[in-house]
C-alpha cells in the first residue's frame, strides 16, 4: 500500500501521524488519474486524424498544381498571342475590318465585336487561370505550415502521455505491487448474432484480455476507441480511431433501442466501449488494465451511437 510517513513533531513533546490512506482512497486515486489520462489519449488520437487529414490535403493541393500550372502556361501563350496582334494592328486592323472588310457594314461591325468578345474571354480566362494557380500554391503553403504545427502538436501530446503513464504504473505498482491487471484471454462462448455487428461483437469477445495500449487498434492492445473501431472493421465499416469521431459518425439511438454492437460513449466522449447485450459493453478501459467485459453502467453514459 501506499504508505505515509509519520511525522514527528518536537518543541513541545507531542507527536502526530497521518493515518494512511484506505484501500478505497487509493482505488478512486488511481481511477481519476487513469481516467484524466485516458481523456489525453483521445485527444490524440483526434488530432492524429487531423493530421492524417491535413496530410490528405497537401498530396491532393500539390498534385492539383502540375495541371494548373499547364492550363496557366497555355492562358499566357494565348495571351501574349492577343497582345502581339494588338500591337502589330492597332487600330488600325480593327478599322480596316469595319471600313474595308466584305458584307454590308452591319455584318463587318459584327464581326469585330466577335473578335473582342473572343479576346477578352482568353483575357479573363487568363485571370482565373492565374488566381487558381495562386490560391493553390497559397492553400499548399499553409496546409503545409498547419502539418508541421501539428506534428509538433502531436509529439507534445505523446510526451505527456509516456510521462503520465509512468506516474500511473508507479501508483499501480507502490499500491498493488504491479504497475498491471493481470489479463486472460477468453475462452468461453460467443454470442450468435447476425450480420457486421455479430461479427464485430465476435472481434471484441476475441479481445478479452489484450491489454490497454494508448493510440493502438490492436491485436497486440487497444486503447478504447482503438478496440470499436478494429471490431467493427471486422465488421466491414470504418470508424475512426477517436471517440468524439466516432460519436459523430453514428447514428444518436435511445438506451432501449440498444442492440449488440452499438457503442456506448462516456465521459463527455472521453470513452467508448462496444455494447453486447445484457447490460454490458466490453471495453478498453485504461493503461494498466485489460480488455473488459463489464456492466454498461461503470459510469453515466453520455450516448449511444449506431454504426451506420
Amino acid at each position: 500500500m501506499l504508505a505515509v510517513l509519520a511525522a514527528a513533531i518536537t518543541g513541545t513533546g507531542a507527536t502526530a501521524a497521518h493515518a494512511e490512506p484506505s484501500p478505497s482512497d487509493i482505488n478512486k486515486k488511481i481511477e481519476q488519474a487513469s481516467n484524466q489520462l485516458e481523456d489525453v489519449v483521445e485527444s490524440y488520437n483526434e488530432m492524429r486524424l487531423n493530421v492524417t487529414e491535413t496530410k490528405k490535403a497537401q498530396k491532393e493541393l500539390a498534385a492539383s498544381l502540375g495541371p494548373a500550372k499547364v492550363a496557366l502556361e497555355k492562358a499566357t501563350v494565348q495571351v501574349g498571342t492577343i497582345a502581339a496582334t494588338a500591337y502589330k494592328q492597332g487600330t488600325i486592323g480593327a478599322m480596316n475590318v469595319v471600313l474595308d472588310g466584305p458584307g454590308s457594314l452591319l455584318d463587318r461591325m459584327s464581326v469585330l465585336d466577335q473578335i473582342s468578345r473572343s479576346r477578352q474571354r482568353e483575357i479573363d480566362a487568363f485571370s482565373a487561370t492565374t488566381k487558381n494557380y495562386a490560391d493553390r500554391q497559397a492553400a499548399l503553403k499553409a496546409t503545409q505550415t498547419k502539418q508541421v504545427a501539428q506534428v509538433d502538436e502531436l509529439a507534445g501530446r505523446k510526451k505527456k502521455i509516456e510521462a503520465d503513464l509512468k506516474k500511473l504504473y508507479a501508483m499501480r505498482t507502490a499500491a498493488y505491487g504491479s504497475a498491471t491487471e493481470k489479463g486472460s484471454r477468453y475462452t468461453g462462448s460467443v454470442p450468435s448474432i447476425a450480420g457486421s455487428a455479430g461479427k464485430a461483437v465476435r472481434y471484441a469477445y476475441n479481445a478479452l484480455g489484450v491489454m490497454y495500449a494508448y493510440g493502438e487498434d490492436g491485436p497486440d492492445g487497444y486503447d478504447c476507441s482503438g478496440l470499436t473501431s478494429a471490431a467493427w472493421r471486422a465488421g466491414g465499416k470504418y470508424l475512426p480511431h477517436n471517440a468524439a469521431a466516432q460519436y459523430r459518425a453514428t447514428s444518436r439511438i435511445s438506451r432501449g433501442d440498444l442492440q449488440p454492437g452499438d457503442l456506448v460513449f462516456y465521459r463527455s466522449l472521453g470513452h467508448v466501449g462496444l455494447y453486447v447485450g445484457g447490460g454490458q459493453i466490453i471495453d478498453a478501459s485504461h493503461a494498466g488494465r485489460p480488455v473488459s467485459k463489464r456492466d454498461m453502467d461503470i459510469m453515466p453514459p453520455y450516448g449511444y451511437g449506431r454504426v451506420r
